[in-house]
């Protein structure tokens, strides 16, 4: 089941919740209505990268057990802050993920980061993690039309 609250007017953020689940198709779709065309596959990707991570191992993929999911797009700038009910999660302070390389097949990084964490740095412009370990805040610049804009 999902739940949405789409953003009424003057407010800033929607949100929507699932049961924890791997079938995240219609989560994502909605979750990308407002990313510009050109943008939708790489955010789409980390996007989805991010809720596996809260379903299958926040929540240990139990139906029990929701992810919610607060979006907003501003400006130049769309957020998502994924949250899940799992005890937590403590990146390894060696994790060099937003250091660039030139392939995403480096297997320093995959070894030192997990492949979705490093996925995470690359796509997005801020990854952060609260002081607990389950919630995930992600922030992505559009750049405005008229400016070369290119993905990471």
């Amino acid at each position: 089941m999902i739940a949405i609250s789409l953003r009424p007017s003057g407010r800033k953020w929607g949100t929507v919740s699932f049961a924890s689940t791997l079938h995240l198709c219609p989560v994502l779709d909605l979750l990308m209505t407002d990313v510009p065309a050109c943008w939708r596959d790489e955010v789409r990707l980390g996007l989805q990268e991010a809720l596996v991570n809260a379903s299958k191992h926040g929540n240990d993929l139990d139906p029990g057990k929701t992810v919610l999911v607060r979006f907003s797009v501003v400006g130049d700038r769309c957020s998502w802050v994924i949250s899940d009910q799992g005890s937590g999660f403590s990146p390894s302070p060696t994790c060099q993920c937003q250091i660039e390389t030139p392939h995403l097949h480096d297997s320093h990084h995959v070894d030192e980061c997990g492949r979705g964490l490093y996925i995470l740095h690359q796509v997005f412009d801020e990854v952060r993690w609260n002081a607990k370990g389950n919630e995930l805040s992600l922030c992505k610049v559009i750049k405005k039309r008229g400016r070369v804009a290119s993905p990471v």
